[in-house]
């Protein structure tokens, strides 16, 4: 948006290009709390606020600061492709539990409790979710919520997409439903899908003040504080107007509903319908099996593979969020280049036999 933009400008113009704190400037962190207080009905703290580099170095920062080595961290599946690599760099292990599409791509209680051990130190929740769209309604939040007391779990509630949701569905997550919760969540944010920020490298964290000015002193020997100037950008795009964030949220959900039209005109392919984010996440295993040209398909990668090659179409196997039989599709571009993407994926399924 251009106020983001002008604020950047002006931010350069004024000279705002050394270095800052280590954990954000306090115009930062008071935007965040105004946020949260806003759209979560939270309460936090300045020193509840740490500043990133993007919302991938706010996730790793957490982890190095909390995770041990033989920590277990539960990780539902499908999901987004760097929790298990950041989990493993800390010599945690990640215990991936598969969640069905009949149950919405979401973890039920009982599977939560299945996995459990006296070595369980962490639950990711990221709603909506990367790849799947899938966002938790509060009674699903609820029937998680016994487990993760009874057992003193921490929950890192990945909200990355929170205001991204469809059909005016309710914005939850763990540490709204009580401040016993709230004391065991760390929320993960940042300005980077919310407007169109990718770029600017801005993610944060908030929650417990002792974990975070430990994790502020990992960040102050990897990369010190994150770019000033993206900060002062992201304390506009927090404390501006809001209107053209919701009309990308409806551009999303007209995107999402054709998509769904193109893809269940493709003979054998379902797809669990997004609760909010812009991804889609469609079962693609009709087509294992199947060949062209002496090209068998066996999996997500083979499919991906083949798209690349033979319809010049970019999409994701599924394989990397933990899920084979599903392929990952983006409708963050424009209605032109989606039409023609699925025109030419059609071509190139209707070829396989």
């Amino acid at each position: 948006p251009l106020h983001i933009q002008a604020a950047a400008i002006e931010a350069i113009r004024d000279g705002h290009t050394r270095y800052t704190a280590v954990s954000g400037i306090n115009e930062l962190k008071d935007a965040i709390v105004d946020t949260v207080q806003k759209d979560y009905g939270l309460t936090y703290r300045r020193d509840n606020v740490l500043v990133s580099c993007g919302g991938k170095h706010a996730l790793y920062n957490l982890f190095q600061t909390l995770l041990d080595p033989d920590d277990e961290v539960i990780i539902p599946a499908p999901f987004w492709v760097s929790y298990p690599d950041m989990v493993e760099l800390t010599g945690a292990k990640s215990v991936e539990v598969p969640t069905r599409e009949i149950d919405g791509f979401k973890l039920r209680p009982e599977q939560l409790e299945k996995v459990l051990t006296p070595k369980t130190r962490m639950l990711i929740l990221n709603s909506p979710s990367n790849p799947t769209g899938a966002h938790y309604r509060r009674d699903e939040l609820d029937a998680l919520a016994e487990t993760i007391l009874r057992h003193n779990l921490t929950v890192l509630s990945d909200d990355i997409y929170y205001r991204i949701l469809f059909d005016g569905q309710e914005w939850v997550n763990m540490a709204m439903l009580g401040e016993r919760l709230k004391e065991r969540t760390f929320i993960a944010n940042g300005v980077s899908k919310s407007y169109c920020m990718t770029g600017w490298r801005i993610g944060y964290l908030v929650g417990d003040a002792a974990v975070l000015s430990a994790a502020s002193k990992i960040q102050s020997q990897s990369t010190s504080n994150p770019c000033s100037i993206a900060q002062w950008a992201s304390v506009a795009a927090l404390n501006g107007p809001q209107e053209d964030v919701e009309k990308m949220v409806q551009i999303f959900q007209e995107r999402c509903s054709y998509v769904l039209k193109r893809l269940a005109e493709i003979p054998g392919v379902t797809c669990y319908k997004p609760n909010g984010a812009f991804y889609v996440f469609p079962n693609f295993s009709c087509t294992f099996g199947k060949s062209v040209d002496g090209r068998v398909i066996k999996g997500s990668l083979d499919l991906a593979d083949y798209l690349m090659e033979k319809a010049n179409v970019a999409v994701v196997p599924g394989s990397a969020f933990g899920e084979d039989s599903c392929l990952r599709f983006s409708y963050a571009i424009s209605m032109e280049e989606l039409t023609e993407g699925f025109d030419r994926i059609s071509r190139a399924i209707a070829a396989l036999k």
